[in-house]
């Protein structure tokens, strides 16, 4: 598919929706859909790009979260120069963690990052609870105070992140076609190749694991601020279950194959939520059969039948 057609076309449909609904529910949860796809285009570069399988997101999206509100709320910091140090703990905290389990690769890797997400979770709730509240989280999360402009409304706080949403997304097409990219995209295909015509492998892992643990942080601030609340279930290893659900609906490596999943999980969350107490069973069953019919996500479909409709239209 032409891939300035599809970025038009997302980013048309994205603007309408404050038009098209003006109030109520339906801004929060477009809202929703622009922190976690920001949260997605991140991990996807570790996952989808790197072919990096991680359980650890939780731990930078949490930590993000309780950076921002921390340095607000108790230190009387700005909500921007909060938001970028969200962005720069998760990075850090990444880096920690790469260290370790960069170690290994494949299961592993996956198994060890879920470990050290867990420590966290658990540090937070018990050893840290005078910083995080515990299991009673932080609340009164603020929200911007920039231009004069009410970002306490939905509607007005929509066009902010959305202005950060296109940024992630730009700054993920940039790294995907750099240098850093195709270096990633050689040791996903094979690693021991890339190792023997140059590359510094773990060096370069640990790059990319780093600049999605600041995509990351800053997701994890934006969605504390956009609930007012921050608590320990954002440091569970189900968030980061989560995120891989999203890229793999939407189909993993590809640059807008991660928005998709991400507004079909939040679609499909907040009608299955509101219908049966079994949800969350429910979504998982239908992610099992999507990604056996679908085994590229979402955007693999779209591509099959766009070639299929316009025979050398590829892009």
């Amino acid at each position: 598919m032409n891939a300035q057609r599809l970025m038009a076309l997302i980013v048309a449909i994205v603007i309408s929706v404050p038009l098209m609904f003006p109030e109520g529910h339906s801004i929060g949860m477009v809202n929703a859909i622009l922190i976690w796809s920001i949260f997605a285009i991140g991990f996807d570069l570790v996952f989808g790009v790197a072919g990096m399988l991680s359980f650890g997101h939780a731990a930078f999206f949490g930590v993000g979260a309780y950076t921002l509100s921390l340095l607000t709320m108790r230190m009387g910091w700005d909500f921007l120069p909060a938001l970028g140090a969200a962005g720069v703990i998760g990075g850090a905290l990444a880096l920690v963690f790469s260290y370790f389990a960069i170690r290994v690769s494949g299961l592993f890797f996956a198994l060890l990052t879920l470990a050290l997400s867990q420590l966290i979770y658990i540090m937070a709730g018990t050893k840290l609870r005078m910083l995080t509240g515990g299991v009673d989280g932080i609340a009164g999360v603020p929200r911007p105070d920039l231009f004069g402009i009410d970002f306490y409304d939905d509607g007005n706080y929509y066009f902010f992140l959305l202005a950060l949403f296109v940024l992630a997304l730009l700054i993920s097409g940039l790294i995907r076609i750099s240098p850093l990219g195709q270096a990633l995209k050689a040791i996903k295909s094979n690693e021991v190749r890339a190792e023997q015509i140059g590359f510094n492998v773990q060096r370069l892992q640990r790059s990319v694991f780093t600049i999605s643990g600041i995509y990351a942080g800053v997701s994890g601030g934006l969605l504390a601020s956009l609930i007012f609340y921050v608590g320990p279930q954002m440091l569970h290893w189900s968030t980061s279950g989560d995120v891989v659900i999203m890229v793999l609906l939407g189909g993993m490596g590809t640059l807008f194959g991660p928005i998709l999943g991400v507004a079909i999980f939040e679609i499909m969350r907040e009608w299955l939520s509101t219908q049966t107490s079994h949800w969350y069973g429910i979504l998982g069953l239908i992610f099992i059969i999507s990604t056996i019919g679908m085994p590229k996500g979402i955007a693999g479909l779209i591509q099959q039948l766009w070639n299929r409709i316009m025979p050398g239209g590829k892009s």
